[in-house]
């Protein structure tokens, strides 16, 4: 079974067309397939238009946020509903293409675990497109998931990479990211995208800003959650090691007579020590405190890492 999760807001004027554009890609396949609309939080009359929806079409399944949560909150709800093995997100606003569901659905096939949209003639103004791209590169850079579109809302999943998931704040845009640092196998495809006819986006320059404190957290919690020590030790050394080199040629010169107290590179010196020491201490009290979690925490299979298992 395929679930379509769609988040939305205030798009009254989407949702049934965009339902009978689902459903003109979607029957041919034969498959059986809903629709999880999410109403988050709209102030117009996109809930009366999901109703009338759900009341024509019994695979039509709505779910009513209480407020304006934001989009990881609306795809978290829609995810906890879905019944598919196979989980398809994309927006309300009908810019993304439902046509170009059947082709994620085969790179599916192909092996991959999440297949990402890719919207390579993006129909935007370039006040987005232009700190997209910035961001896809260094969001490409710093988690080691090269892919051309992260945020594209049109994507594919089987339903394992979302089990266990957990999306809050604005995390829902590095979904990518987290399946990835979870050995999952992530492909992109390239999809048409569509000009906006309806609404306005409520998305500024301000999201790139939060983006980067969340593009470190997802990558801190993927790479260091289990070993924090590796990257605060790793800091506090090199800058103890920076110090302790200060120190020492300070003091080859101080044996050879010079004065050194007015030197400002000995408070240099002497504040990457202190600080090295600082980051490396950080790091042990981390990794006491991740150790006393597992060991309070019920004993885990870890079948959430296993593919598969011969014999």
């Amino acid at each position: 079974m395929l679930s379509v999760v769609v988040p939305a807001h205030d798009e009254e004027r989407s949702v049934a067309f965009l339902y009978d554009e689902l459903r003109a890609a979607l029957d041919p396949l034969g498959d059986e397939w809903e629709a999880v609309f999410v109403d988050d939080g709209s102030t117009d009359g996109t809930l009366a238009a999901l109703t009338r929806l759900h009341a024509a079409n019994e695979n039509v399944r709505v779910v009513r946020l209480r407020r304006n949560f934001g989009k990881s909150a609306a795809l978290a709800a829609g995810f906890a509903q879905a019944r598919g093995d196979v989980v398809v997100t994309i927006d309300g606003d009908g810019q993304d293409d439902p046509a170009e569901i059947p082709r994620l659905l085969a790179k599916l096939d192909e092996g991959f675990d999440l297949v990402s949209g890719w919207k390579t003639r993006r129909r935007d103004p370039w006040s987005r497109r232009l700190p997209s791209k910035v961001f896809n590169g260094v969001t490409g850079r710093v988690s080691g998931l090269r892919l051309h579109d992260m945020n594209c809302g049109l994507k594919a999943y089987r339903a394992e990479v979302l089990r266990g998931l957990r999306i809050y704040g604005e995390l829902h845009r590095f979904i990518p990211v987290l399946a990835h640092y979870r050995g999952f196998r992530i492909g992109e495809l390239p999809v048409n995208h569509r000009p906006r006819e309806h609404g306005r986006s409520r998305y500024g320059m301000e999201r790139y800003v939060r983006g980067f404190f969340d593009l470190l957290t997802v990558t801190f919690m993927g790479r260091y959650r289990h070993r924090p020590l590796h990257l605060f030790g790793g800091l506090g050394l090199a800058l103890f090691a920076l110090g302790g080199v200060i120190l020492a040629y300070l003091t080859v010169l101080k044996a050879l007579g010079e004065a050194i107290g007015h030197r400002p590179l000995l408070t240099l010196g002497v504040l990457l020590a202190v600080v090295g020491v600082q980051f490396f201490s950080l790091g042990l009290i981390a990794e006491l405190v991740t150790s006393h979690h597992e060991e309070r925490s019920p004993a885990a299979d870890r079948s959430d890492v296993v593919e598969e298992v011969l014999g």
